[in-house]
């Protein structure tokens, strides 16, 4: 087998995944002497914090993602590859691509990210979807919006009820986000549009283990983004634990929820590369990595964002947000420049700048420096952040400008419902878009 050997006398640097940490490592490594090859199973960056906005028809997921190649453009000792990475050896310095020949690297960033989890239960996937991609926010839009346009030409009062009620799994930023957002579209957005069925009385309910939502916050700001859902007419239940997941909706215990559309947004699980390491991984599946993101007797290999369990204050590990990768990215270009000078490498330190969550329009909660918000200042605090961080000044100018004339209007020019509905016989909610 053939090795991928571009060699021209530069240090070889390989970055798996073109999220947050690894456009970012790529752009903070542009110009330096190394040759950079960046590696990912997509062709685009993607915002993944306004997915949620895609699945629930507010934005199209051409305002939330940027071709990589545009990003780095300018950077003539980057290089992008679209490929899909199978496994890393440490040992040899090789990365192992599908139906490609091999890369050779003398230093490897691992920014592959992280998967949904189901603890276990796989078989709940094709029934309560994830939201990590492109793909996931798009299926979730499609079975939202079909599920209204099925209610309104259904008789049976009780198939209506069930159509019309929305579960979310798991009452973290996303979990709370999703079920704001949809609770938004059924009582403002969709209120006017159908004529045999009341919109407004979609019941949303958020499920939550823990004994309060949004417990990465504050006792104190997890009330207020609690009373904010129920402002929104979120039903939200705590300490419910669920059991099965089928057709028929959501079992908590004995109970069953009927329900058509069931999100999950209860867990993640590191990428399954961590696992070709050979390396100790946390229960989460994240990489173990140094004080400077190393991963421990592989130097010249770092693991970053949601796929590296770095310990924070207290020994707990970062959380896995862009913040953190964004972060960690600078921190190891920096260290991959001061090898190849040889100048002594820097422990990664994160700079905390706080944390926030978005529960409907004009609704949020924001932790920044021991400084507690809620509510519309907040909301126009993680509007400013978010837009801010986006890749490209044309999202930018794009995400915003479609914001305020939703939040003027009300409306959302995303409602698409795609794939071929009627080929194969009567449309389903839970079935698959039906492809040409």
């Amino acid at each position: 087998m053939r090795v991928r050997d571009d060699h021209d006398g530069r240090p070889h640097v390989v970055i798996i995944g073109g999220g947050f940490g690894g456009l970012i490592c790529a752009r903070e490594l542009a110009g330096e002497l190394v040759r950079v090859t960046l590696v990912d199973r997509s062709n685009h960056h993607l915002f993944q914090p306004l997915l949620y906005q895609v699945a629930t028809a507010g934005l199209s997921p051409a305002e939330i993602a940027v071709p990589i190649r545009s990003v780095v453009r300018d950077a003539e000792n980057v290089t992008v590859l679209l490929a899909e990475v199978t496994g890393i050896d440490l040992a040899s310095r090789r990365v192992v691509l599908r139906d490609e020949d091999p890369l050779d690297f003398d230093y490897l960033v691992l920014a592959a990210g992280a998967r949904t989890s189901y603890f276990g239960h796989d078989e709940w996937a094709h029934v309560a979807l994830g939201l990590k991609d492109i793909d996931d926010a798009l299926e979730i839009r499609r079975r939202v919006l079909l599920a209204y346009e099925l209610a309104e030409h259904e008789d049976d009062p009780e198939r209506r009820r069930k159509l019309l009620t929305f579960v979310v799994i798991g009452g973290g930023p996303t979990g709370v986000e999703m079920a704001g957002a949809v609770a938004e579209l059924s009582r403002f957005v969709l209120a006017r549009d159908f004529r045999r069925i009341e919109p407004r009385a979609t019941r949303v309910l958020l499920v939550e283990a823990g004994d309060r939502v949004l417990s990465a916050y504050s006792p104190e700001l997890s009330t207020k983004g609690l009373k904010q859902l129920e402002e929104l007419g979120v039903e939200v239940r705590t300490g419910a634990k669920v059991t099965h997941i089928d057709a028929g909706g959501v079992h908590l215990g004995t109970e069953l929820v009927p329900a058509e559309t069931v999100v999950w947004a209860a867990g993640v699980r590191a990428s399954p590369l961590a696992e070709t390491l050979g390396v100790k991984l946390d229960r989460g599946g994240r990489v173990m990595v140094a004080e400077d993101c190393s991963i421990p007797g592989h130097p010249n290999a770092f693991a970053i964002g949601d796929i590296a369990c770095f310990p924070g204050p207290g020994g707990k590990p970062l959380p896995g947000v862009s913040p953190v990768a964004m972060q960690q990215a600078r921190s190891v270009a920096a260290n991959i420049v001061h090898s190849v000078t040889h100048q002594p490498r820097e422990p990664f330190t994160f700079l905390d700048k706080g944390s926030m969550a978005t529960i409907g329009r004009s609704r949020a909660i924001a932790e920044m420096r021991g400084i507690e918000l809620s509510g519309f200042l907040a909301w126009l605090a993680w509007l400013f952040v978010h837009i801010w961080y986006l890749i490209g000044f044309r999202n930018r100018l794009v995400v915003m400008l479609s914001w305020c004339w939703s939040y003027v209007t009300y409306k959302r020019g995303a409602r698409l419902i795609t794939g071929r509905l009627f080929t194969d016989g009567a449309a389903t909610v839970a079935d698959p878009p039906k492809r040409p």
